[in-house]
């Protein structure tokens, strides 16, 4: 099955850290809530446990969205599943917990089209390679099990890591680079030689998707031009129509989806 058939008259939505705009992000309460808006792919970020287990959110410290402190790392799973990580985002999500990347694939594993975007947030700095580039593979391998290969893209902000994935794995899984490509860090290789996608960031002012010369030039490589969550409103959309983006990821799908629907932009 095809399960990439966006097109610049068909933009994908991706819900951007789950339905974040109103839900807490990275928790099981946001993807779902997103899935049932009918979005077409869910972004979720993967981190590492003290204990080895691999748990669904972005920062590096639980401070931000639990009512937590300290790092991910250093603390177990069961010592993240104590903390709240809802209770931010109002009195009603006091419940949201932080979800294992194991209880994210098992709960979509027999949804029919979902794709999804994994952030990889461990990186190879020094000292702390062997483990970036376990829980890379770890993760492959549970995309593997759950049959999603062919049903995700992988990214992160390591140009290191990249290709370390092209070099292990070749194109078997879709890579999702970044541009400009100094958000990569490190780098050998050009990223459109192996990217699938590319989050285009805006480098100008005013501006919510990088210029369209730039858009052109990844489609020109074979990359698709995908637009971040800077896209919010019809002006941002029309922004995308113009540059030829085909996937917005963004926190607020609910509204993003009713725009491109109203103008048959997403089927």
């Amino acid at each position: 099955m095809n399960y990439w058939t966006q097109s610049e008259k068909n933009i994908y939505v991706a819900a951007h850290r789950g339905w974040s705009e109103k839900y807490p992000e990275n928790t099981m309460e946001a993807y779902i809530a997103a899935e049932k808006l009918g979005v077409d792919q869910l972004e979720i970020d993967v981190r590492i446990t003290k204990d080895g287990e691999l748990v669904l959110i972005h920062d590096a410290a639980v401070d931000r969205t639990t009512n937590g402190t300290g790092l991910v790392c250093e603390k177990t799973l069961a010592e993240l599943k104590e903390l709240d990580a809802g209770g931010y985002k109002g009195e009603e999500y006091k419940n949201c917990r932080i979800p294992t990347f194991e209880e994210f694939m098992e709960y979509f594993k027999d949804h029919p089209t979902m794709t999804i975007d994994i952030e990889l947030k461990e990186y190879p700095t020094e000292g702390w390679e062997e483990t970036a580039y376990s829980v890379c593979d770890r993760v492959l391998k549970m995309v593997d099990d759950y049959g999603y290969t062919d049903r995700i893209v992988i990214n992160t902000f390591s140009g290191k890591l990249h290709e370390y994935i092209f070099k292990k794995y070749g194109k078997k899984y879709r890579q999702h680079v970044y541009f400009p490509h100094t958000n990569l860090g490190e780098y050998e290789l050009d990223p459109y030689s192996y990217g699938y996608c590319c989050c285009m960031f805006r480098t100008e002012e005013g501006a919510r998707v990088a210029p369209k010369c730039e858009c052109d030039r990844a489609k020109a490589s074979g990359v698709q031009p995908w637009a971040g969550a800077s896209v919010k409103d019809d002006e941002g959309i029309d922004e995308c129509v113009d540059k030829g983006a085909v996937l917005i990821t963004c926190n607020n799908p609910d509204e993003i989806l009713r725009i491109l629907r109203g103008r048959g932009l997403h089927k």
